[in-house]
């Protein structure tokens, strides 16, 4: 008899979210009884370490977490693989027993729909908006891939600072640095690439994070929100000529590594990503 699983998602606002069915269904193809439910903390209340506790009294197998979450749940796990404790970010929690050990996909989630989406575009100067959780792993996975120069753009300076002199630290001072929303404007005129790793643009957070005027081509323009898939970022950037990758690759890619954390089963990345385009477009 297949193993039942118990998953849930910590987040704030994640009404809207595609996790469920996404790993439900995936399941489903591998005759495994999964329940994914949704632990709202707008709905819940408490923090995120009392959910933590709470799911594995109640037998969960493993949690994905979300914004604003990523990093404020590391103090209530009790181990971090090596990819978390670099990026200082959970956004996958297994319980192995008596243990709750905390994992990143998103940094890998995000450099797999970049590969995929943006194959051959120049990475020489890129913008990155937010450096929160999510923001740590996508900066991490764009020098990982080959940035030369990464500035990181943040509404509160002192995470930003941080943030940036980490990935120096790992990197080197001369590929990243910190700059404030000030310099967009310059910044934006000589880059290469904008990354939006900020909740901006959310359905629990609309707008857009920089001004439209300053989305000009040959810029190229990547967000990772999802819902909506065309965030109004990406919309003016469309309309302003500029290359885009929605944030629809990176859900999925994430998904398919957290999927394969939590059960031991090979997922079928690309099945997962035609049933995304599937229920993001019913």
């Amino acid at each position: 008899m297949n193993k039942s699983y118990l998953i849930g998602l910590i987040g704030s606002g994640i009404g809207p979210s595609l996790s469920p069915t996404l790993h439900e269904d995936e399941a489903a193809h591998h005759g495994l009884h999964y329940v994914y439910r949704l632990l709202d903390t707008d709905v819940l209340g408490g923090d995120v370490g009392e959910l933590v506790r709470t799911a594995r009294r109640m037998g969960y197998d493993g949690l994905n977490i979300t914004h604003p979450h990523k990093q404020a749940v590391i103090p209530h796990l009790d181990e971090l693989s090596p990819d978390a404790a670099t990026l200082g970010a959970v956004n996958t929690v297994v319980f192995t027993g008596e243990r709750a050990v905390g994992h990143n996909t998103d940094w890998t989630g995000f450099a797999q729909s970049f590969a995929r989406g943006l194959p051959d575009v120049p990475t020489r100067r890129i913008v990155q908006l937010g450096a929160g959780g999510a923001g740590a792993a996508i900066a991490h996975a764009l020098l990982t891939l080959g940035a030369d120069r990464l500035t990181v753009v943040d509404a509160d300076p002192e995470p930003a600072v941080r943030l940036a002199g980490e990935l120096g630290d790992r990197f080197g001072a001369s590929r990243v640095r910190y700059a404030g929303r000030e310099e967009l404007p310059e910044l934006l005129g000589e880059a290469d690439g904008l990354v939006n790793t900020s909740p901006v643009g959310m359905a629990h957070h609309p707008g857009i994070p920089v001004p439209a005027e300053l989305l000009q081509a040959p810029l190229w323009v990547a967000d990772i929100v999802y819902r909506p898939l065309v965030t109004e970022l990406l919309s003016q950037a469309r309309a302003h000529g500029c290359r885009t990758l929605d944030g629809g690759g990176m859900a999925v890619f994430q998904a398919v590594h957290a999927f394969r954390l939590f059960t031991g089963r090979e997922p079928d990345s690309e099945r997962m990503l035609a049933h995304f385009k599937e229920i993001v477009h019913a």
